[in-house]
């Protein structure tokens, strides 16, 4: 799955990078710039194939206007995770975010719903067993790396850009 390439190899690049410049492991915000980079790159994918994320919230009035402003919350979303400022409160964001994604990810398994070719060709229940899983590993990769460790990290940048 292209987003599990994306987060799991986002966050060992951005670890390696760190650890060689600093010497330190910082997997807080590692973990954040992975997921600013997973949520910019699922974001392409709601404008990239629009008709088949709209598919899976057809039970929804405004189906495309809805998939727009979804991947507009995602790109904000990556930008504030990266603030230190807005971190926390974009965390919370997001874990709301990700539980309301739940039933359209059910639903598009439960009736088929291929996203690229925007038919009834998808992997079907089966790929449901992995998308509820997942948007559980969301949710705790955004909590362990943008809320818990808040109370117990300074707010320094590990890497001067």
């Amino acid at each position: 799955m292209e987003t599990l390439i994306v987060l799991f190899g986002a966050f060992a690049a951005t670890l390696l990078i760190i650890w060689l410049k600093t010497k330190r492991l910082e997997l807080s915000f590692s973990g954040r710039i992975a997921m600013a980079l997973m949520l910019a790159f699922t974001a392409i994918g709601h404008f990239a194939f629009t008709k088949g994320m709209a598919m899976m919230i057809s039970f929804l009035p405004w189906a495309n206007v809805i998939v727009y402003a979804t991947g507009i919350i995602e790109l904000i979303a990556s930008i504030g995770l990266l603030l230190p400022s807005t971190k926390v409160f974009t965390g919370k964001l997001l874990i709301l975010f990700f539980i309301l994604l739940l039933p359209a990810n059910i639903y598009a398994a439960s009736k088929n719903i291929n996203l690229q070719t925007a038919d009834y060709t998808g992997r079907g229940l089966s790929y449901l067993w992995l998308r509820i899983p997942l948007q559980f590993l969301f949710i705790l990769w955004v909590y362990f790396s943008s809320i818990r460790n808040n109370q117990k990290s300074n707010t320094h940048h590990p890497i001067n850009f």
